[in-house]
């Protein structure tokens, strides 16, 4: 199977809040959420309800005592094991401070990896 994506993705599983939007960037919802993998481009988000395609989203990651608020668009979204959701989130314009921290979640991840 041939690989499309712009970046490779880290396998990962943390815990991390994300906050749903409406089309004036209103909160319609927030929850918990479960990361599945991660990568420069996007992140992979399983949660207990069902984002639908294009819909926006908030997603907060947290590193040591830092947390990064990054926006995304849900690509795609499938039911998972156990009543849950698996969602593509691909993140929407990140600023070079916001990208640092990601680059250095993504690298907390391939050292976790790495020790298992």
């Amino acid at each position: 199977m041939t690989e499309n994506r712009k970046h490779s993705r880290v396998d990962s599983i943390y815990l991390l809040n994300y906050v749903h939007l409406d089309e004036n960037d209103n909160a319609i919802m927030q929850g918990m959420g479960r990361t599945m993998n991660v990568s420069e481009s996007g992140i992979m988000l399983e949660t207990h309800v069902s984002l639908g395609k294009n819909e926006t989203i908030d997603v907060v990651l947290g590193l040591q005592e830092e947390m990064l608020t990054i926006r995304g668009k849900v690509i795609f979204s499938r039911a998972a094991k156990y009543d849950m959701y698996q969602s593509g989130i691909q993140f929407l314009d990140i600023d070079d401070s916001s990208f640092h921290f990601l680059k250095l979640y993504i690298k907390a991840f391939h050292k976790k990896s790495a020790k298992e």
